[in-house]
């Protein structure tokens, strides 16, 4: 939060900023010490994200709710799983994920590695019985028993849960969108963003969005926070906000109700609709939204609009995706 009141102090008396470069978002994530990154462990990964083998039907993959193309996620207010299923939350974005200090909407899983075997055997999102079903699976595919070895050695048994869900956190370590326009403000250029989303910035800090938005990829990485922390039975009755506990679904503590991990405003106007349900359609309406829950504050049209122009500065430069060659059963069905 200093270092934002900082930036706005010297926007307001120069009219541009020079210095605060750590505030940008960094071009490569740390990996944990034991599922160092390799470009054999990125490569297998990202075959296993795009592969919809790793469903119980075979027609849903990471990838089909964390799309890659687009912001990270499918722009559904609930994504779809297996037989057509769908659950209550939207998808959060894949990109820049690797920032997250806690993984999904409820902050449940502490890693990117626990986050890659969740969906798997969820019933409603990929379907698989259990990760011994999914690597038996894996095992009668050659392709991936090779890649597997290239990846973690062939000393031992190669194709393993463990194994599956490092290569995946790998491959998703690598998607870093930096150099947005913001980053370059930060970073010295005083023509990167335009007067309006100065404005927004500044607005933004004074409200206090970015006392939860916080850190270079405006998640607050770790931090939960209530939502709504003002109740409305009128906004309730439309957005249904409530209906989901949030980590008090995982902990089963009251005290937990309805606290929510802190979503990065990275690319945040490619993932449109917005909030924990996806219920709301349009960023400007999210914006107005969450200043009237979450602050208690009722935004004019004016504020709302640069607002709204600066989050559109944090969209950032998307690094080229190339879809895999997935490895074939020639002559046979994978079940």
């Amino acid at each position: 939060m200093f270092k934002f009141r900082m930036l706005v102090s010297a926007i307001a008396l120069t009219g541009s900023m020079s210095v605060m470069a750590a505030d940008a978002l960094p071009t490569t994530a740390p990996a944990p010490a034991n599922n160092p990154t390799t470009p054999e462990k990125v490569e297998l990964g990202k075959m296993l994200y795009h592969d919809p083998r790793l469903s119980s039907t075979g027609t849903v993959a990471c990838a089909s709710c964390h799309n890659t193309m687009l912001g990270g996620e499918d722009n559904r207010p609930n994504s779809m799983g297996v037989n057509g299923q769908t659950g209550g939350r939207s998808a959060p974005t894949v990109w820049n994920a690797a920032f997250n200090k806690v993984q999904f909407w409820d902050g449940r899983a502490d890693s990117l590695e626990a986050q890659a075997a969740g969906p798997v055997t969820n019933p409603i999102e990929m379907g698989m019985k259990s990760w011994d079903d999914v690597v038996a699976r894996l095992k009668t595919i050659k392709g991936y028993r090779h890649a597997f070895e290239l990846a973690f050695g062939s000393d031992a048994e190669a194709i393993t849960k463990d194994n599956a869900t490092k290569a995946i956190a790998a491959y998703e370590r690598t998607l870093i969108t930096p150099n947005s326009a913001y980053d370059k403000y930060v970073k010295g250029d005083k023509d990167a963003l335009t007067e309006q989303q100065e404005r927004g910035l500044k607005k933004a800090v004074e409200l206090g969005c970015t006392s939860c938005h916080s850190g270079p990829a405006f998640n607050g990485p770790g931090v939960f926070q209530k939502f709504p922390v003002n109740s409305s039975g009128f906004f309730e009755a439309q957005y249904h906000f409530q209906k989901d506990k949030g980590l008090a679904e995982v902990t089963k503590k009251d005290s937990d109700e309805h606290l929510w991990k802190v979503p990065t405003l990275r690319n945040v106007a490619l993932t449109a609709p917005y909030m924990h349900n996806g219920s709301v359609k349009t960023l400007d309406k999210a914006v107005w939204l969450m200043a009237k829950l979450q602050l208690n504050k009722e935004l004019p049209d004016a504020d709302v609009a640069d607002i709204v122009a600066f989050l559109n500065a944090l969209t950032g430069e998307f690094p080229a995706q190339t879809i895999p060659q997935l490895p074939g059963t020639p002559g046979s069905s994978f079940n």
